[in-house]
């Protein structure tokens, strides 16, 4: 069965005077996919998603959206997407449906039950005549979603929904953003600066950093370059590799810039190793089981380091 991509980016590129915010990038995402977007906050996630959203005009580059790619096209498929790019502006003195109905009848949303549809699908039917001003932040966060719902789209394009919540406001927009995907089958491209937010979320990952998309991998993929490891430092770390793929078949393993080597999928088989390496003469003086979080596997990836 082939993939059906609901976005394409080639080379997609953005400046703004002497200050290139998106490096020529690629990105595409296929249908049913939920692709979290990860960088440190001035990475480029926003001017990405403003491109995709035609909220700014990209410099070079291609972008295709439901197979369209002219200007026309566009437009057109670009009704199929709803989106919060950066935060939603409402009014502090109006309640959640009149805001809503404010921006139906400005988008031109057809369907005067479509305010009150959305407030429903994330659980905001029963705020009644209480105003934005009041809201908790997970009401906006919530209300900032529903906006995004009025016009049934196909493609959701969220940009750090997840942002200030409490960690219960987490889990709520979370199991609203799943139910929305597995029974709806919208396809989204979420945004965050904290990626342990989006590990029950997301099913595809590619992350930014100074303008470049510097890796995409699939949930799956991530998982196991987050999994236990043994940590090795023995003598003549040259040679004791050599031997341990020799006399361990199947053994997975890297050498560090520290010269420890680590180890990927030999857990509790640390007795064998040292055995294995006491016999060839090789002393070790330090194996340990480790596992590299999230974050490290970021920061790694960027090139930063975690304290």
């Amino acid at each position: 069965m082939s993939t059906i991509e609901i976005m394409a980016a080639k080379a997609l590129s953005k400046s703004y005077r002497s200050f290139t915010a998106l490096h020529p990038a690629d990105l595409s995402i296929a249908r049913g996919e939920i692709l979290g977007l990860v960088g440190k906050n001035g990475a480029g996630k926003t001017t990405l998603l403003k491109l995709i959203t035609g909220q700014a005009l990209t410099d070079a580059g291609e972008l295709k959206l439901f197979s369209a790619t002219t200007a026309q096209g566009l437009r057109q498929a670009r009704q199929r997407i709803g989106a919060i790019v950066e935060t939603p502006c409402f009014y502090r003195d109006m309640t959640a449906l009149q805001n809503l109905e404010y921006y139906r009848i400005q988008r031109g949303i057809p369907g005067k039950e479509a305010p009150q549809n959305a407030l429903l699908e994330v659980g905001l039917e029963q705020t009644g005549a209480k105003k934005f001003k009041d809201f908790s932040l997970g009401m906006k966060q919530r209300l900032g979603l529903a906006l995004a719902l009025m016009n049934h789209p196909d493609f959701l394009v969220l940009d750090e929904p997840l942002n200030g919540l409490d960690p219960v406001g987490i889990v709520e927009i979370r199991e609203l953003l799943l139910k929305l995907n597995r029974e709806k089958h919208i396809t989204m491209l979420i945004s965050c600066h904290v990626l342990a937010e989006l590990q029950h979320l997301a099913t595809t990952y590619a992350f930014i950093d100074e303008g470049k998309i510097v890796k995409k991998m699939t949930a799956k993929q991530l998982e196991e370059a987050c999994s236990p490891f043994l940590r090795l430092v023995a003598d003549e770390e040259a040679r004791a590799v050599v031997v341990l793929e020799r006399q361990i078949k199947g053994i997975s393993f890297s050498v560090q810039p520290d010269k420890s080597i680590h180890i990927f999928n030999m857990h509790g088989r640390a007795d064998e190793i040292v055995r294995v390496l006491a016999d060839h003469s090789i002393s070790v003086h330090g194996l340990e089981s480790k596992r590299s979080s999230l974050e490290d596997y970021f920061l790694t990836l960027i090139g930063g380091s975690s304290k």
